[in-house]
């Protein structure tokens, strides 16, 4: 049992965040891209820009309602904005999920 429990409001932050197409995919390519020159495999934003063809007002505005909603962290090193996924809420998630099916 994961030692993050999700409640109802944290689901919901989550769920919603998550609605938004763009977002989506934003949280996707982050989760599933690994750049290698930085410890803890976070990806670096701005090779993600090309990808999504929005502004980076709007890219920022998304980034900023992933890690509102506890899905992913955000951090400068350097010149570069490097963002990971949030392991325990997703492990947590999985396991909300997961109870839906076996219950």
């Amino acid at each position: 049992m994961s030692e993050v429990f999700l409640d109802i409001i944290q689901l919901a932050k989550i769920f919603k965040a998550l609605s938004n197409d763009k977002r989506l995919y934003l949280f996707s390519e982050i989760a599933t891209r690994q750049e290698l020159n930085f410890e803890d495999n976070a990806c670096v934003v701005s090779n993600l820009m090309g990808l999504l063809k929005l502004s980076p007002p709007t890219i920022s505005h998304h980034l900023k309602e992933l890690t509102n909603a506890g899905l992913i962290f955000t951090e400068k090193k350097g010149k570069f904005l490097i963002a990971r996924t949030n392991k325990e809420t997703l492990r947590a998630l999985e396991e909300y999920v997961s109870s839906l099916l076996n219950g």
